[in-house]
């Protein structure tokens, strides 16, 4: 137990450091993933009041400051916490004789530097992509994803506005995609990270883009718009959900837009009941599970 204890420590007190020297600039530049949000954030919002898609809807939009609240949070308080208790159970699988290599399925640390971050980005996204289907699928965990669908105004920062138990379940799932890679992230993985932050923020801003051809390929706010619809089709418990790409919703048939007017209501039936407090917000989805 006492090594265990010491790992939580260590990976704890290593991810704080991390975090407060990025604050301080005391990280390269391109591992700095906390000026690098801020940074992102302050662009897309500027382009959010520059060409805004919804023009009667405020700069500071309906529950701007919780929704960046729940970024910073997310991110890196969390993170944070959580770090140590990755750290515990990667010791634990390892003396079970479970490691990177022993899941691999195709090693690509020989690929060119390119191939390797596309093969990253495209399994880490299948990946998501399919853990965000689960989310709405399966009601134990819709509980906790109807944090982000309790936005009822949709922004840049909505991107981040998601109950902790999602990375709880993300972080093992994405971890497991590295490892079928032969347990091999990318020296330029942070090209990866910064795309899918901004990628993120403009499919959630709020900004008319499609993209032309290439929507089928990438994700973007018209057709995110309607994964955040009030009104869904019929029998459907979700369409759309595609994280970075969209060509999984396309191949998979759970693409849908059937409009582009940007007007549409968003959020869940029964959401008048939601929550509107962060507190409330994440101790909701550890009660009895309600219909809707």
């Amino acid at each position: 137990m006492e090594k265990y204890l010491e790992a939580f420590g260590n990976a704890f007190m290593g991810t704080l450091n991390w975090t407060w020297k990025s604050i301080l600039f005391e990280v390269p530049w391109y591992t700095n993933y906390f000026w690098g949000l801020v940074l992102i954030s302050l662009v897309v919002w500027g382009l959010e009041i520059l060409f805004p898609w919804r023009k009667n809807q405020s700069i500071f939009r309906r529950d701007f400051w919780l929704d960046a609240f729940y970024m910073f949070f997310n991110f890196f308080l969390f993170a944070i916490v959580i770090s140590g208790v990755y750290r515990m159970l990667q010791l634990a699988f390892g003396e079970l004789g479970i490691t990177a290599k022993s899941l691999a399925i195709v090693d690509i640390a020989a690929w060119p530097a390119w191939l390797q971050l596309l093969a990253f980005f495209i399994v880490l996204d299948f990946v998501q992509w399919f853990t965000h289907i689960l989310l709405h699928k399966w009601p134990v965990l819709w509980q906790f994803h109807k944090v982000h669908h309790s936005v009822k105004e949709m922004g840049f920062a909505a991107h981040l506005r998601y109950h902790w138990m999602e990375n709880v379940l993300y972080k093992p799932l994405k971890t497991f995609g590295v490892m079928i890679l032969g347990g091999f992230e990318p020296e330029q993985a942070y090209i990866v990270h910064f795309a899918a932050i901004a990628i993120g923020h403009l499919n959630h801003s709020n900004i008319k883009l499609t993209y032309g051809p290439l929507k089928y390929l990438l994700n973007n706010p018209v057709m995110h718009l309607y994964h955040h619809a009030y009104h869904l089709p019929k029998g459907s418990y979700g369409v759309n959900f595609g994280i970075s790409l969209s060509i999984w919703d396309y191949i998979f048939g759970k693409n849908y837009i059937p409009e582009d007017s940007g007007t549409i209501p968003l959020g869940f039936p029964g959401d008048e009941d939601f929550p509107q407090d962060f507190l409330h917000q994440n101790i909701y989805g550890f009660s009895k599970p309600k219909d809707g």
